[in-house]
């Protein structure tokens, strides 16, 4: 399965975070930790937050997905690469809210 797809479904391509990183575009970061703050009702993301290389390469990791996420943990603790390989899937609640706003996600991992 392509590295770039989260353990979530989404495309880590198209992530705005991991486009600022390797662009390394600073302008972006604080307009991405703008949105992300507006987005998430909170005042913690900081433009220097905004690095990410992917959530399964190696590299730098935005701090939400690597030590926040309940999708990451969960996939980490099953032991699986993403969601995909759970027969739960379908029915999870925590992959459930990002596969209702991201029909791509789901897509990307088989979800019916």
């Amino acid at each position: 399965m392509n590295k770039m797809i989260a353990c979530c479904g989404i495309n880590c391509e198209t992530c705005e975070a991991r486009i600022a990183t390797m662009k390394n575009d600073d302008k972006m970061r604080v307009e991405v930790a703008k949105k992300w703050c507006e987005m998430n009702h909170t005042d913690q993301i900081t433009p220097e937050s905004i690095n990410c290389t992917g959530c399964r390469v190696e590299g730098a990791k935005f701090y939400f997905c690597s030590h926040m996420c309940e999708v990451h943990k969960c996939v980490t603790v099953k032991g699986y690469e993403t969601c995909g390989e759970c027969s739960d899937k379908n029915s999870c609640k925590k992959v459930g809210v990002i596969w209702e706003n991201c029909a791509e996600a789901k897509k990307n991992l088989g979800g019916e």
